[in-house]
C-alpha cells in the first residue's frame, strides 16, 4: 500500500501512537510531545475517515483508494421495486384503491428484501476479495513479483469499496 492511500489499519496505529505520545507528554510535562501526539491523533482520525469514503454514481461507487466497484444487480432491482410500490401504494390510498394499495405495499417489502440480498452479497464478496487480495499482495511482496503485488492491490481496493458501499447503504437504511 502506498502513502497516499487511506487505511483503516494505518489509522488504527496512528491514533494509538498518538495517544501514548500525548499520554507521555502529559505525564512528563512536555507539551511539545503531547501537541504531537493530538496531531497524530487527528490525523488518523481523518485517516479513518477517508478509507470509509465512498462515492456512488447510480449503481457504481469509487473509493478515496481508487477502487471501483459496481452493485449487484439485486440492490438496483430492489430499490426500483420499492420505489414502484411506494407509489402504487400512494396512488391506491388516494383514490382508495385497497388493490393497488396492497400491491404496492407487497412489492416495497419485496423489493426491500431483495436489495438487502444484493447489499448482503456485495458485503461478503467484498469482504472475501479484500482478504483475498491482502494475502496475495503479501505472497507477492515475498516471492518479489511487483506486477502480482499492484494487482493484488488493485483486487483488494475494489473489494474494499464494494464492502465499504454496502456497509453506507446498510447504514443509511439503519439510520432512517
Amino acid at each position: 500500500m502506498s502513502d497516499n492511500q487511506s487505511s483503516s489499519l494505518k489509522s488504527y496505529i496512528d491514533s494509538a501512537t498518538g495517544t501514548v505520545q500525548s499520554t507521555l507528554g502529559s505525564l512528563t510535562g512536555n507539551t511539545g510531545d503531547q501537541a504531537k501526539g493530538d496531531v497524530t491523533k487527528d490525523k488518523a482520525a481523518a485517516e479513518k475517515d477517508a478509507s470509509h469514503t465512498i462515492g456512488k454514481i447510480g449503481p457504481y461507487a469509487v473509493s478515496s483508494s481508487g477502487g471501483i466497484s459496481s452493485d449487484d444487480p439485486r440492490r438496483t432491482q430492489g430499490s426500483y421495486d420499492q420505489t414502484i410500490g411506494s407509489a402504487k401504494e400512494a396512488v391506491g390510498g388516494l383514490f382508495g384503491a385497497e388493490g393497488l394499495k396492497k400491491e404496492g405495499q407487497q412489492q416495497n417489502a419485496q423489493g426491500k428484501g431483495t436489495e438487502a440480498e444484493g447489499q448482503l452479497s456485495d458485503y461478503g464478496h467484498g469482504l472475501k476479495d479484500r482478504v483475498g487480495g491482502t494475502i496475495g499482495g503479501i505472497a507477492a511482496g515475498i516471492t518479489g513479483d511487483r506486477e502480482k503485488q499492484q494487482e493484488q492491490q488493485f483486487k483488494h481496493d475494489d473489494a474494499k469499496t464494494k464492502q465499504r458501499s454496502a456497509e453506507q447503504d446498510i447504514q443509511r437504511q439503519a439510520d432512517a
